[in-house]
């Protein structure tokens, strides 16, 4: 059996503000990378908030939450750069755009340090909190730039710009930062 799939709308924006098709493809590819991986990594803090202890021992958990971690880290690693270029591609003629995304809701300001405990994992909460509500954020404000493609609202440049100017500045400085530790 052959399954299609089909690139997430907010890609489609994205290429059709490149000058730059190989660009594009670039930061569509990290930025999906980081999707995938930064879903992953709030599932599996999500599953240990509602109790579910899976992996089986504090040790397993540990480990798991380190390559989860991991993960991420390399994905936003590597958005860095291609995300860099296509950002001085794409400036607009006007300095002011609006951002696509919203702020944090309160549903994503957890206290981590009892779930953590309770996993037994050993990992500063403060870190993971900061880490789960910026990948949160991420996946709603791509969430949020494909439901405005859908919709065929449109997204001109110095808004894109702004958004994605916005997201880099959150997660590839402080969040990148306490990634590399949460995987140390």
């Amino acid at each position: 059996m052959s399954v299609l799939a089909r690139r997430p709308a907010w890609a489609d924006v994205i290429a059709e503000h490149a000058c730059d098709a190989a660009l594009a493809q670039r930061v569509i590819g990290q930025l999906t990378a980081s999707e995938v991986s930064g879903l992953a990594f709030c599932r599996l803090l999500e599953r240990w908030a509602r109790g579910e202890a899976e992996p089986c021992t504090p040790g397993r958990r540990e480990a798991a939450l380190q390559r989860a971690a991991e993960r991420v880290e390399t994905a936003l690693a590597g958005l860095e750069e291609p995300l860099a270029r296509y950002l001085v591609e794409l400036e607009a003629d006007q300095a002011e755009g609006r951002s696509w995304y919203s702020q944090p809701t309160h549903a994503e300001l957890l206290d981590w340090q009892p779930v953590l405990q309770r996993a037994g994992v050993h990992a500063s909460p403060a870190r993971v909190a900061q880490v789960y509500l910026e990948l949160a954020v991420l996946v709603r404000a791509l969430e949020g730039l494909s439901s405005a493609a859908q919709w065929r609202s449109e997204i001109d440049p110095s808004s894109l710009w702004a958004g994605l100017f916005d997201l880099r500045e959150n997660l590839l400085g402080r969040a990148l930062e306490d990634l590399r530790a949460l995987a140390a």
